[in-house]
């Protein structure tokens, strides 16, 4: 479920109701409310809804409304807040590589496992005697993220969630070296920096000890995806983004989006113009979306329309050079392989992206609190990202509790009505997002790692006591959200 984006000109959040969406995304609603019904049923929940967003607003409707979760409301004991907010509303926490977190990269880097939405495949030859240089070697069923059935694995995939990049890696080290001496492995401590290569001869020890191999197997598979992601060449260009939206921050604080488009222009270059450190055509996806989501509202006009007119023409020509499109290039294109692909084909495509974004730039037009994810910085400051989401939690867990302005509280029957009615003229406190001890936030469209070790860590910090779920249809990488977008099958 991704909210669609604003047209031009487009129908103003109040009016947008289920009935107003296409077919596909009202039954991928409704489903969904059945779902989070189930869910609050098991949990035995009596939750207040609350909506941060167009689509948002319609789910928390279509929530309060629906038959079986009224009744389980009426007979409910434990309260709750749910609020849904949007993610189009700030899609640079989508596709931004602002996280130190491992657990992100290794999503973002790894292979997806065939048939999974969030799981990667982990390279498992160096498990085995088998002597092969194939990266994709298909003789060996991969490994996985998900250990459910070993303690040690699950512990350190916990790690991987909450941890920095460092510390996650040292625990991986503490784990391996735990499971070797549990198994009377040979080995050899050594204190420091964590390598690639010091991790690699550690998993050595088990290959040819097939009891230590069976015990530890789930653990094992974690830390050869730790080490094939420090190993990853997209790994070394994480650094190069957050470099790279940094300082597009603080252009876009000083100069208008023409310039800022321009200074992308040289760096687009065809596949026999790039190094390994260059960015692909899809990284350039990614990092517009990044610019056009926190700029917000742009100037239109000719110079803003000649600026993107020379970067979508840079681009065009990039794509139709690249020898063989990558799978995200062909879902934007519907283009299977080079030959296909047609340079009509690629400016129709570029054309429906150029579209996105300025609908991405105009998505938070309505807001009055959260209008904007960006802080132009001063003499004192640099300038900086504000997440949406940061904002959204910081408001709920005012100590102030002023009435939210842009979280909508959304009724639930007759009784909600006429207390919202009875509070414009009598001292009735409205429902606030902050009422209850569980506060459920649904980010309706994806959610990535780090923003979830965000709402944790905040609400532990301003609103201790607080127990916090946060929910997602998908979790995000930089390249999923581009997918999301702007492949023509979103749902």
């Amino acid at each position: 479920v991704l909210p669609p984006l604003p047209g031009p000109g487009g129908p103003g959040p109040a009016e947008v109701g289920l009935g107003a969406l296409p077919a596909e995304l009202r039954a991928a609603v409704r489903a969904l409310v059945g779902d989070l019904d189930s869910l609050f049923t098991g949990l035995g929940l009596r939750e207040e809804s609350f909506a941060v967003g167009a689509l948002s607003r319609v789910i928390a409707a279509e929530l309060a409304s629906y038959a079986p979760a009224r009744n389980r409301r009426r007979t409910a004991t434990n309260k709750a807040s749910v609020i849904f907010v949007d993610r189009t509303l700030d899609l640079a926490g989508a596709v931004g590589h602002h996280g130190d977190n491992l657990a992100e990269k290794i999503l973002s880097v790894l292979p997806k496992l065939p048939g999974h939405k969030t799981d990667v495949m982990v390279n498992m030859v160096e498990l085995t005697a088998l002597q092969t240089t194939d990266e994709t070697c298909s003789i060996i069923a991969p490994g996985c993220l998900a250990q459910p059935n070993d303690p040690a694995a699950k512990a350190l995939w916990e790690s991987f969630m909450n941890l920095k990049q460092k510390e996650a890696v040292m625990e991986a080290r503490r784990h391996l070296v735990e499971a070797a001496s549990r198994e009377n492995l040979p080995i050899k401590m050594s204190m420091g920096r964590v390598t690639p290569e010091q991790l690699s001869s550690y998993i050595q020890l088990f290959r040819n000890n097939l009891k230590a191999l069976e015990n530890h197997c789930g653990l094992l598979q974690l830390v050869l995806a730790t080490v094939q992601t420090l190993k990853h060449p997209q790994t070394s260009k994480w650094d190069n983004f957050l470099a790279f939206e940094r300082l597009l921050l603080q252009t876009i604080g000083e100069s208008e989006m023409p310039s800022v488009l321009n200074q992308l222009l040289p760096m687009i270059k065809s596949y026999n113009e790039r190094t390994k450190d260059d960015y692909a055509c899809e990284d350039f996806l990614v990092l517009l979306i990044y610019i056009y989501s926190v700029v917000g509202e742009i100037k239109c006009g000719k110079e803003l329309d000649t600026a993107e007119e020379e970067v979508k023409k840079a681009l065009v020509k990039a794509i139709c050079d690249e020898p063989e499109p990558s799978p995200l290039l062909q879902k934007i294109t519907g283009c299977d392989s080079s030959l296909n692909l047609t340079s009509q084909k690629a400016t129709d495509a570029m054309d429906g992206i150029f579209r996105s974004l300025r609908d991405i730039a105009r998505v938070r037009m309505h807001m009055k609190q959260f209008n904007s994810i960006h802080n132009p910085g001063s003499n004192t400051h640099q300038a900086s990202y504000k997440p949406l989401l940061k904002q959204v939690v910081e408001e709920i867990c005012n100590p102030d509790r002023p009435d939210p302005v842009d979280i909508e509280h959304i009724s639930s029957g007759l009784t909600d009505l006429l207390k919202t009615g009875f509070s414009m003229f009598m001292k009735v406190n409205r429902p606030h997002p902050g009422d209850h001890p569980l506060l459920i936030i649904f980010m309706v469209g994806g959610v990535s790692v780090s923003e979830v070790k965000m709402v944790k860590d905040l609400v532990t910090t301003r609103k201790p006591g607080t127990q916090v779920i946060v929910l997602s249809s998908v979790l995000l990488t930089p390249h999923s959200a581009v997918e999301l977008l702007f492949a023509p099958d979103r749902l």
